[in-house]
This record gives structure tokens, sequence and C-alpha cells, in this order.
């Protein structure tokens, strides 16, 4: 009938109203209730029943179902605990699909029946048990037997042995005397296997020890090791409980043990290149990302990828690659890998058959460079932490607006035999970002005073008009209850620039960690140990701010630098946002503060100590802080620098950051060099995948945009000025210039900042040394022929052979001219005196300086000083004069900026 209204339909007295359209194969239609609202046109183009449903009866969300939506679903049912072997009696509670099923269930292993026992609560399992359980829903439909079988052995041994090397140094240009020491719990043998050869023990590998290792453990023979090795061990004891571990020594020459020697190339493994397609995957939230329209999985490039691709970032010269960090993720989206579900996962969508991270490692030490990995102490993902610190949120499978198969489609339906690992997708839902195991409809008992009463009360709706209700995400009342008050500060951040900072959650993704805690610090400190072994070189350390300095100067520093040897390299993310180094005049939540050991002595209790070392800096104030001057030439002499006060952890150098919105502005800062313990240890960028200097819209920033020229000239000074130089990822061509940086769902990967670089560089380089390459191919050449690349490749070759350049002190006395300075570097026990003259885009004139031969790395001009003057002419953005005291002369080709 098309004749308005239209035909009545039937009101079905459920929500529902029907119609039937006898003898038709195909129909459009238009639903209307009077004028307003009506539908679009819609059509079926099949004989069939339909129904036509939105849970939260919004127009804009209903769908075409073939079924009944708020039907009841066939039982499904979930035990908790998961049914595994325990030492101690447990609770056993049963979950079914739907409100109102009736669960039935045995004890003895016989098939349960409706006259068996009906569930109403927990069942106390003290015993070896087998429960099977079978639910009936509200329709009287029955779905199938599930078997849970608990094993309760009170003298069970479930605890796995451990092993851990008895000495710290990892790194080494001669060889190196190792062992190391088994423990178990249990008095009985415990036996440790090995390998050499980077394969993966199996007992039947060679017996490195075996023996009672109860009390203080076993310590097994000395091992020498001669050439770089990968140890790999397998411990098991006599209960058969295993572990695995990997220890992994850089043995030879030339393994650059002072970091400042290094450039950086920092990239998101998931956004830099696809080597596996069958590890790419979206996260829950790519409908409203936009990602899946762009064919762009989140998680996209992986760790075959970046091994592919180690010759690229090689031929432009790098000799460090900082990725992101590489634990085991979860989170709606969490592709970045800064949402930890477990700390002692790799994450299996980065991995691949040939490529662990295990492979990586080594394959990044094969070609002489060092891998930086990112990693998160501050905080959590926003479901804790697997195994020992889990939460668990209010949530239905059945809810007529969030549950499963509603357009939201929010909850899965609980699957025990499946475990989360961000890789495999769960049968039942299809997803790989499955939640069955995250949430339940029933408040929880919890062993800490929790007040839950509002569990699952509907407080409100959102901005799509949905009912939310308490407990169902991280809120204030949900962090400060059920989050296990051993692991987590209780509440979220208040102030981003006072104390408060340090105790509360940053983000509902980022759940601050109680890192003064005892259980926190030693899972952690385990946790990254294990990367260690595996051979990282250094860390780059998320969120330092939100930590405070007491926690790492007595804890997380000391742990790090004793399981990687001195010289292994921590640096740290303090984030400020401000042109300066102080941060709004709190000097305990400034940038250079981290670099400097503590000046007091404080309660032994750390959370204690932690507000007792904030109150005391905070009240001295930023006038009151201590002054180096390791940075700094004396006259023309390189001093030996005091590290007694060092803290150990160097700091990305934000305040140069944020004015690198012109090099000359970034190179003012120098002024404030004086605060940190020594300033040629910061790392130096322009721009990460958080922020650059260049303003965007609504409190973001865009990737850097200034020009080419601009961009040259902020590589030229990064290179020749003190700091660790780093680059992200695509600024070698300008990658995305003017993009917003990140908004994290709201905009899609590809119109961001952390596009997907990968088409980039496809095709292949041969290498022969760093920014040494030949035949090029595919958009590869085209990429490291861009000027800036080509600008990067003599910078690094330039950096490498002068070594005032990597390390030096150095000082504008007698110096006259815009971005200019002298450097120096000796070190009389290697035989190293290195005196380097730098001006910029400009020319200037040095006095007072030694007589000698200088020659220019650019030009090759030299020139002979006898009366301790030289004057170096350079014109054109982003050129330079590198005039070196007796030094090799011309180093590399002239490109569009150096010559």
């Amino acid at each position: 009938n098309t004749t308005w209204p239209g035909v009545a339909m039937t009101d079905e007295g459920n929500g529902y109203f029907g119609y039937t359209i006898p003898n038709a194969t195909s129909s459009n239609i238009i639903f209307n209730n009077d004028a307003s609202p009506q539908t679009v046109d819609l059509s079926r183009t099949a004989s069939g029943e339909y129904w036509y449903y939105s849970a939260d009866l919004n127009l804009a969300n209903y769908k075409w179902y073939t079924e009944d939506q708020e039907k009841p679903k066939t039982p499904v049912i979930v035990a908790s605990p998961e049914p595994k072997v325990y030492v101690t009696a447990q609770a056993v509670t049963l979950t079914g699909s739907n409100t109102g099923d009736k669960i039935y269930y045995t004890v003895d292993g016989s098939t349960p029946t409706t006259s068996s026992l009906l569930y109403n609560g927990a069942i106390s399992v003290s015993q070896t048990t087998t429960i099977k359980a079978f639910g009936v829903n509200t329709l009287s439909v029955s779905g199938s037997v599930y078997s849970f079988t608990y094993v309760i052995d009170f003298n069970a041994d479930l605890e796995a042995p451990t092993i851990v090397a008895n000495n710290s140094i990892i790194a080494s240009e001669s060889p190196i005397t190792v062992s190391f020491t088994i423990k178990d719990n249990k008095s009985a043998v415990t036996t440790a296997y090995y390998t050499t050869d980077s394969t993966q023990p199996t007992t039947s590998s060679q017996v490195y020890t075996s023996g009672d290792a109860s009390g203080s453990g076993k310590v097994g023979p000395s091992m020498i090791i001669s050439k770089s090795t990968n140890l790999k061990f397998l411990v098991r004891d006599a209960a058969g409980n295993e572990t695995y571990s990997s220890f992994f020594y850089n043995v030879g020459p030339n393994t650059r043990s002072d970091f400042r020697e290094e450039s950086i190339y920092f990239l998101m493994t998931t956004r830099f290149f696809d080597g596996d397609s069958t590890n790419n995957r979206y996260t829950r939230a790519d409908d409203k990302s936009g990602n899946k329209l762009n064919n762009d999985p989140p998680w996209r490039g992986d760790f075959k990828g970046l091994i592919d691709k180690l010759d690229y970032i090689k031929a432009l010269g790098f000799t460090a690659i900082w990725i992101t960090p590489a634990l085991l993720n979860r989170s709606e989206y969490d592709y970045h890998g800064y949402h930890t579900w477990d700390f002692n996962q790799i994450d299996k969508r980065l991995e691949s058959q040939g490529a662990s991270y295990e492979d990586l490692v080594k394959a990044v030490h094969s070609k002489g460079m060092k891998l930086v990995q990112d990693i998160v102490l501050n905080h959590s993902s926003r479901y804790g932490i697997k195994d020992v610190a889990p939460v668990k949120f209010w949530g239905d499978v059945s809810d007529p607006q969030w549950g499963d198969g509603t357009p939201i489609d929010y909850y899965d339906v609980p699957n025990p035999n499946f475990v989360y690992n961000g890789l495999d997708v769960e049968p039942i839902s299809g997803k790989s970002w499955y939640n069955g195991d995250l949430y339940q409809k029933e408040p929880p008992t919890l062993p800490w005073t929790a007040d839950v009463s509002q569990w699952g009360l509907k407080k409100g709706t959102n901005n799509i008009g949905l009912f939310w209700y308490e407990f169902q995400w991280p809120t204030e009342v949900a962090v400060k209850n059920i989050f296990n008050p051993e692991w987590f500060h209780p509440n979220f951040l208040k102030n981003w620039e006072d104390e408060t900072c340090q105790t509360g959650s940053i983000h509902e993704d980022c759940i601050d960690l109680d890192t003064e805690s005892k259980v926190v610090q030693d899972y952690l400190i385990n946790a990254y140990d294990k990367l260690i072994d595996m051979g990282v070189d250094s860390f780059r350390i998320d969120t330092v701010k939100h930590i405070s300095r007491n926690t790492f100067n007595r804890r997380f520093i000391p742990a790090f630098k004793q399981r990687g040897g001195d010289n292994f390299y921590l640096f740290g993310e303090v984030c400020t946002r401000v042109n300066e180094v102080w941060n709004k005049g709190n000097a305990p939540l400034s940038v250079p503060f981290y670099t400097w050991k503590e000046r007091q002595t404080y309660s032994a209790d750390d959370h204690t100590a932690a507000h007792e070392a904030y109150t005391y800096e905070f009240q001295q104030g930023t006038a009151n802080q201590p002054t180096s001057n390791n940075h700094y030439l004396n006259g023309n002499n390189y001093q030996t620098p005091d590290y007694s006060k060092n803290s150990g952890m160097a700091v990305i150098d934000f305040p140069m950051h944020w004015n690198f919105d012109d090099a000359g502005n970034a190179f003012r800062m120098k002024s404030e060099d004086k605060y940190y313990n020594d300033a040629t240890w910061n790392v130096t960028y322009v721009q990460s995948h958080d922020y650059s200097p260049i303003e965007g819209p609504q409190d973001t920033t865009v990737r850097y945009n200034a020009g080419t020229d601009a961009w040259a000239e902020n590589m030229t000074l990064l290179w020749t000025f003190r700091g660790i130089p780093c680059l992200f990822y695509g600024d070698e061509i300008e990658f995305k210039k003017g993009a917003t940086i990140d908004k994290g769902p709201s905009l899609a990967l590809e119109e961001s900042g952390r596009a997907y670089f990968g088409k980039n560089i496809e095709g292949t380089v041969s290498v022969t040394d760093f920014a040494t390459y030949t035949g090029a191919t595919g958009a590869m050449a085209t990429t490291l022929n861009h000027p800036l690349a080509k600008h990067l490749q003599r910078l690094n070759k330039i950096r490498r052979a002068i070594p005032a350049l990597q390390k030096g002190q150095y000082s504008t006395d007698g110096v006259s001219g815009g971005m200019a300075f002298k450097r120096r570097f000796t070190d009389t026990s290697k035989g190293i005196d290195s005196f380097v003259l730098v001006t910029i885009s400009g020319s200037a004139t040095f006095t007072g300086i030694p007589n000698g031969t200088y020659k220019d790395a650019i030009t090759g001009d030299t020139i002979t000083v006898t009366g301790g003057s030289l004057t170096a002419n350079c014109s054109g953005k982003g050129n330079a004069r590198i005039y070196v005291l007796n030094g090799l002369g011309k180093i590399g080709e002239d490109g569009s900026y150096l010559k």
C-alpha cells in the first residue's frame, strides 16, 4: 500500500510490531509512526522472516536481523576460577549467557539432567572434582553440557624454577666469564639445559647444571663467552614445572660502549613496514576510526618487516633503533604498545615464524646496530595486569544495548577455553579483541575493602544515547574500589603539575601502578630484566614525570644497571609542556631534575620517602637546584666529568624539542644546560609520535611543516651539537608534514602523523657500512635519494668520524656568530683527542683556539692557525663548516645543503 500513512501493523505486545506480506519474494518498505519518526527507504530481497531492530531505539542504529535479537540465546556455561590444579579449596561460580538461565550440574562426573542439582550459588570444591553443567533459558532451550575439572592437591608444586646470571656485564670487547644460579621452591632435582646457537633448548640439550636448587639455589659452572652469543636455558624441576630464559652477550671489538656514539631512528613498529600480513589486526575502535575504510589495520607493521628493512635504516646512517613497547597490550586501541596487559609476554601481533623478538635483537646486532626498547613502568592497561592483578568490570552479555549481537556488540560470550593473546581470533565472537573474560554481571567479592554497592547501576547516557553503568569502565569509583590497592594507586590524576600527578591515573587506558609498592617493583624489574637478558641495549622509559625520582634512584635505575651493566643506557620521557627547563616553577617535575641523585636521606618506606623527597625539593625551588659543568669545556680543554651525583638516567630534551620551531631558538636553550648533570647525554629530537613544536587545532600538534630548508638546519644542529640525535620515522622525507600527529580513534591513522610508512620503503638496498650503500631499488631508492635523506646520510658519516661531535663538551667562549660553538673530547687511555669548530647557516670567528692545522669536514678546506683565531665562512640554511684540528678533511659528498 503506497498511500500515506500505509498499512497498520499488529502490536505483538512485546515492543515489536509485525506485518506479513503474503506471496512476496521482495519488498520495498518504509516504517513510520504517523508523521514522525520514519525510516529511510528499506528493502528485503528474499522471502523469509525479518526483524528490524535497535537496542537503543535510535533510528541511526537500526539493522535487519533474521532472528529476534531479544530472544534468549542458547546458554553457554562459564566457570570461574579457571579449571586447573590448585593447592587450596576453591569456590566455583557458574554463569550462563542470559538473565534467567537455569543451570543444572553434577559434581560426580555424571551427565547432568533437569533432575540434577540446580545452581544457586558458589560450589565449594575441596578435593579433585569434575563439575558438569548445562543451562536452560527462559524459552526452555537447553545448551550443551560443559565439563570443568578442578584438581585440588595441597602438596602440588606449581611454582616454576628460576635462573639468574651471577654477573652484570653483557657487552665487552674481551671475553666474559659468566655463571648462573638456579633456584626452586622444593628440595628435589632441578636441571638446567642450554643452547648457544639461539635455538630453543629441550631436555635433550646439553646440561648446564643439575641437583637440589632449593634454599639459596645451585650455582652452575663458569662459562667463557668469547664471541657474541645468545645463551638459552630450559630449567625444569622434579614436578615438571619449566622456565625458559635467554641471556645475550655482545662480545667483540667496536661494541660502542658509550651510547653518545649512536644516532637513533625512532619508529612505531606497527606503522613502519608490514613483513607478514597474517599478523595484521584491527581493533575494537576501527569502525569509528575509519581505518577499515582505508584498509589500514593499526597492527600492520611487525618485527619481520623491521628486520627486512634494517638495511634501509643503516643506509641512512643510523646506528640505533628505538621501537615502541613490544609487550602484550589490551585496550580498545592498543596498536602503539603503551597499554600493557602482560609484562611477561611479547605481543604476538608483532612476531612471525623466524621473526621473534629475540630474532629481531639478533638481527639488529648482526648489522652492528643497537636496539632501544621503549618500556612502561608507570601504568598498566585498563584491565590491570594478567594473572597477578587483573580487573573485571561490570558487563552483561545479554544487555539490550551493549550485549552480544547488538549494534554495539560490546560484550562477547565468555569462552573459558580461549586465552587472549592479541593475535588469535576467538571462535564464538570472531574477534581478536575478544573481551568475554573481562567482565561479570554479579558484584565481585574482593580480598580488600571495596564498596561495590553501585555495581551495575545505570548512571546516565553517553554521547550516543546509550545507558552506561557504574563499574562498566575505569571511572574514579572503579579505580578506587576494584583495582588491587597493593598494585595500583586508587584515583585519577587531578593536576598534571603537582605531586598528585605521581599517584593518579593519567587516562582510563593507563591505570597508575603503585611504583612504590615492592610487589610492583619486583614484578616490573623481573619482567624487563628478561628483555635485557635477550640483548636489548637501552631502555627509553615512558611517563617518567609520573613516578618519584626517589623511586627511580632507589629501585629501578640500580636494578636495570645491575642487570644490563654500567653502560646500559637509560633515558626517560619527562614530558613537560613548557619552553624552558623548569616546569612552571616546579623543580621535581622538571626535565633536568631526573638526571640527579637524591641529596637527602629519606624514610626507609618508599611511599613515605617519595612524598618526603618531593616536598623537600619543591620547597628548595628552582633557584636551589644543583648545577654542573660536565657539558662545558674548561677554556679549550676537556675536563673529566664528575658523575658522583648523576642518577644514571638521561632524559629526552623536551625544552629543546619545544623550541625547535626554529633551530636558533633550540640552540639558545644551551643557556640552561647547567641544570642537567650532563647535557651531552640528552636525547634530542624535533618531534615524536606524540608531539612536535608546531601547534595544531584543539591542543594538538602537527608533524613539522616549517619547510625542507628548516628541517635541514634542524638536522645539522642536532647532529653537531651536544646530545644524542634522534629522528622520528619518515622525517627523512617530511612524511605526513602538517598532519595532526595523534587524535586516537577520532582520526584515521592514514590521515595522522602515525600513518603507515611501508609504501615509501618497498624495494631493496645493499649496504656495506653506515650511510654507504649501492643498488637501491623501488620506492626505497626514491626515499634514500630525497634531499633530507641524503643530508642525514652525510651528517651521520661526519658525526661517526669525529668523536668530539659524539661525546665532546662544548663552549661558545671566544666564538662570534649565530649557531656556532667549539667541542672537544679527550680520552688519553685510547689515544683520542678530538677538537672541532662548528658554525651552522652562517659564518663565525673563533678566537683563543689552539694553533694548528684545521680541516673542514664539509669542503676539505685547510686553515693553519698560528694566532689563535679562525674565521669559518658559511652561507645557506642548513649548511655548516666543521673545522677539525688535525682532521681528515672532507667527509662524504656534497648535497643540497652541506656543500
